[in-house]
């Protein structure tokens, strides 16, 4: 397994080994030994399965409190996916990383807690797969828009199919305090 660190200190892109022949392929998607070593939290308590079409965008999601960590993968597909670092306090504060998750590259982005999280379609459909870390909590959602002028992501839609919550997320910095969550510095 390959994994690559982003700006974005937490948001680990992860190549699992792929074992293939003229049969197909193995590989591994989760094994809480092997992923704890590089940082990922030993439990996930809920798995999600998104089926989409082209264009569609979901996202930029959050909850606080009960933020989630998620690992995320595209099982038939690609998309792009986004994380926005939205803990008060951090010095990334506002800032994204964005790849392309497909059933090709077979990569996964783990998505830490304290962020927000997105994904555009960009093949004709897409099944997204992630782990999460937290149960769902609906008093506890939040979501940013996704076209906020102050973070600048990179979406590579221009007019993307939206969900009415989505259509309704606010910018970043209109978001009362006490619903994003803290920055806690490790040093």
């Amino acid at each position: 397994m390959k994994v690559t660190k982003t700006h974005l200190p937490g948001v680990l892109l992860i190549t699992p080994k792929v074992f293939g022949d003229q049969r197909g392929f193995f590989m591994e998607t989760w094994e809480q030994q092997r992923y704890a070593r590089i940082g990922l939290p030993a439990q996930f308590v809920q798995d999600n399965l998104s089926f989409s079409e082209y264009g569609v965008l979901r996202g930029l999601h959050f909850q606080n409190p009960h933020a989630q960590g998620k690992l995320v993968s595209v099982l038939q597909g690609s998309v792009f996916d986004v994380a926005v670092d939205i803990r008060q306090g951090s010095p990334y504060f506002g800032q994204w990383v964005g790849v392309t998750l497909s059933a090709d590259n077979k990569q996964q982005l783990y998505v830490p807690e304290g962020f927000a999280h997105g994904f555009c379609v960009t093949s004709k459909n897409a099944l997204f797969s992630y782990k999460c870390t937290d149960f769902y909590y609906p008093e506890g959602e939040g979501s940013v828009i996704w076209n906020d002028p102050d973070i600048g992501i990179e979406w590579p839609v221009d007019n993307p199919s939206l969900a009415a919550k989505d259509q309704a997320g606010v910018k970043l910095k209109d978001i009362d305090n006490h619903h994003l969550p803290r920055y806690l510095s490790t040093s």
